[in-house]
């Protein structure tokens, strides 16, 4: 299964500020528009109109934008979904087969092989389903799109550099809906920052070259700043009177402060000298967690926080962990009870972003704050007596 969010890293080039209200209107003229704008960015105009000669929208890109209801499902049910053995096998047995791949990621990038092969995993399959999606119908589809013309425009222009230098054909070219390619799903701008040839054959070739694509990965990563030799996830076990209220990324506390709360490590010792979080994504009763800054820069690539979870511990389990203890979480709330928790939540001046039923960083931290206030175990997590107190 490959993400259907999209990368970050992108909203550097200076024509995300001048076309963050540009959208919608007949197509036709909004293609204009872009070629306008290409040309702002010192494209060609033959090379743009050539890029655009047979750009078509498409509505089926729409309905999968607005169909992302698995990001409603709870981190146990979805790790469980996504992790299975024969997934583990084949990641550490292409571990193996790449060794050599991993090895020179790992020095020069400092990423871990776990991290990458999970990402690998999920994103593709190990590259067995990369999308069939027209990466530039896609991404211009959801330029004209009015919800976040801010990220796809420029992604538009990306591609028609790839395009000009001779790496991207707007007509053979495919990938995942949100326009991310190849076997770890990059974007065009990702792939103009940080693409490179992991092999040596002269070329970028991100959907066929698993060492092009782990390699461009890692150096993408390193790019957000991922800090070397450090772990970037740890399950722990908490004391039944933990201080529910610290937990979340907001809270940053050094490893040895969590110890003298009580906070234990389940597969190994706490790494020394780094600061963390203590995560419970299912509350106080479910898995808990404690994430290290490195945890952090899984958000420039996804910003879904179960899909993030899950990525991160499932590099921890390719790289040795064991499973997680799964506890006995409270029930949950369904996407409906979840958007009216958040209506409720809004309505008491909480910034909870999008009214989606999904439980984000926002939302998260609204519901603390309102546990606490309720005098309920602020742990974050919404339950039905949370929703009817409110």
């Amino acid at each position: 299964m490959r993400s259907i969010l999209f990368a970050a890293a992108l909203l550097t080039s200076p024509i995300a500020a001048i076309a963050d209200t540009i959208c919608g209107g007949s197509f036709s003229g909004f293609i204009e528009g872009l070629k306008d704008e290409a040309a702002t960015a010192g494209i060609a105009p033959q090379t743009a109109k050539a890029f655009f000669a047979n750009v078509r929208r498409d509505p089926a890109v729409i309905r999968a934008d607005q169909k992302q209801g698995v990001f409603q499902i709870p981190f146990v049910e979805f790790s469980r979904r996504l992790i299975s053995n024969d997934r583990i096998n084949r990641g550490r047995a292409n571990a193996q087969k790449y060794d050599a791949i991993f090895d020179k990621v790992e020095a020069e990038y400092g990423v871990d092989r776990g991290v990458l092969l999970a990402f690998w995993a999920f994103e593709t399959d190990y590259g067995t389903f990369q999308g069939d999606f027209n990466t530039a119908n896609a991404l211009v589809t959801l330029a004209h799109d009015c919800r976040r013309p801010e990220l796809f425009r420029p992604q538009v222009i990306a591609a028609m550099k790839l395009y000009a230098r001779g790496e991207f054909n707007p007509a053979t070219t495919t990938g995942a809906w949100a326009g991310e390619i190849g076997m770890v799903q990059m974007l065009p701008h990702d792939i103009l920052e940080n693409g490179m040839d992991g092999d040596g054959d002269g070329k970028i070739s991100l959907k066929t070259s698993a060492a092009d694509a782990l390699t461009s990965g890692g150096k993408m990563l390193n790019s957000l700043g991922w800090r070397a030799g450090e772990p970037w996830l740890a399950e722990v076990s908490l004391p039944s009177d933990f201080n529910w209220s610290e937990t979340g990324l907001e809270t940053s506390k050094s490893t040895a402060e969590w110890s003298a709360l009580g906070v234990v490590p389940r597969n190994g010792p706490f790494a020394d000298g780094l600061q963390g979080s203590v995560l419970i994504p299912q509350g106080r009763n479910g898995p808990a967690f404690v994430a290290y800054p490195n945890f952090r820069v899984y958000f420039e690539w996804n910003q879904s926080f179960t899909y993030v979870m899950t990525a991160a511990y499932f590099a921890t389990r390719l790289k040795g962990a064991k499973v997680f203890d799964a506890g006995n979480p409270d029930t949950g709330l369904n996407g409906d009870q979840m958007k009216a928790l958040q209506t409720k939540l809004q309505g008491k001046g909480h910034d909870v972003g999008k009214i989606d039923g999904i439980l984000g960083s926002g939302t998260r931290a609204a519901v603390r704050a309102e546990q606490t206030r309720l005098g309920m175990a602020a742990d974050g997590w919404p339950t039905p007596q949370l929703l009817s107190k409110l």
